[in-house]
């Protein structure tokens, strides 16, 4: 019976098991994507609809679905729709962390909290709270959002 430990074999083990469980957790989503998903100049799109009393959107490639809005961004969402007909079943919100042409509104940082972030509207003058999923588009917390709401096509 040989009872001599083989460090080689030990070591490549370890090595696999590592390998392994890191890219179990990279395929997860539990590293944070250097720049974020998104480039900080992108214009991004969701749609939005209303679900259980509240805005939601899906984004299979965020990994996010039925992602409410809370905390004073319904009521911001109220006023980018009120001109789009059946917004409740859905329109398309752009937006970015730089100005692009035709944005309706934007948005200034205000201060972080419970690991989302706070954003003011200037007219009318609004506040709300971006949840951490803003994280799966932004590595960090853009100073200003430029957004835009319109009829889903």
């Amino acid at each position: 019976m040989n009872t001599r430990i083989n460090y080689w074999r030990l070591g490549i083990i370890a090595a696999i098991a590592v390998l392994g469980a890191l890219t179990t957790a990279w395929f997860s989503g539990l590293f944070p994507k250097r720049g974020g998903s998104q480039p900080a100049n992108a214009l991004i799109v969701i749609v939005p609809y209303r679900h259980a009393g509240t805005w939601v959107f899906d984004d299979p490639s965020a990994k996010l679905l039925r992602e409410p809005f809370v905390a004073g961004v319904p009521e911001m969402i109220d006023v980018l729709v009120r001109d789009i007909p059946g917004a409740t079943n859905g329109f398309r919100l752009l937006f970015s962390a730089q100005p692009f042409p035709a944005y309706q509104k934007k948005l200034t940082w205000l201060r972080g909290d419970m690991g989302g972030n706070y954003y003011k509207m200037e007219e009318p003058a609004m506040e709300g709270w971006l949840c951490p999923a803003m994280f799966r588009y932004y590595q960090t917390a853009p100073k200003e959002l430029y957004v835009k709401a319109e009829t889903k096509r």
